[in-house]
């Protein structure tokens, strides 16, 4: 039996890092909804829309969880820009208008990409090379090793 275990052949190194990383990358490509293809609804643009909308008389509640009556306007307001067909840009821009900056829960994007976004990933590629730089000198070592070993080393006890 250990005759017959002995002579399984195993996966090189990469394979057994590569595989496990690929079926995280599409487990999380499938688990975003990346492959949906369905356009949203009017209400459900509208609805998505609310809940970036600051209320205009509360303090940081979107005009989605307020029932005050100028989030019920804003609301109506929003429902008739969707009805018009108008993007969401164009949307947020028409209440910036009217009501200034602060309507929006979340800040404009101002174009670039953030240097939060860039410096986790240049640390986690820095890291992945370094990982990948400390398994290849190891296996480099151990097989060395291995080729350096005397005869009588090498084969397994009967």
């Amino acid at each position: 039996m250990a005759e017959r275990a002995a002579h399984v052949p195993r996966l090189p190194l990469w394979a057994r890092v590569a595989l496990p990383l690929g079926v995280l990358a599409v487990a999380l490509l499938i688990g975003s909804g990346a492959f949906e293809g369905s356009a949203p609804t009017a209400a459900q643009r509208a609805a998505a829309i609310e809940t970036s909308v600051r209320c205009p008389s509360c303090t940081d509640v979107s005009v989605a969880q307020s029932n005050a009556t100028t989030a019920i306007a804003v609301r109506h307001q929003i429902e008739g820009l969707v009805a018009q067909g108008k993007s969401n840009a164009d949307i947020e821009a028409v209440l910036v208008s009217e009501y200034g900056q602060t309507i929006l829960l979340v800040p404009p994007d101002t174009g670039g990409v953030p240097v939060i976004w860039i410096i986790p990933l240049v640390l986690g590629g820095a890291t992945a090379v370094a990982v990948g730089v400390f398994f290849w000198r190891r296996s480099r070592a151990f097989a060395s090793l291995r080729s350096a070993a005397p005869e009588h080393e090498k084969e397994p006890a009967p």
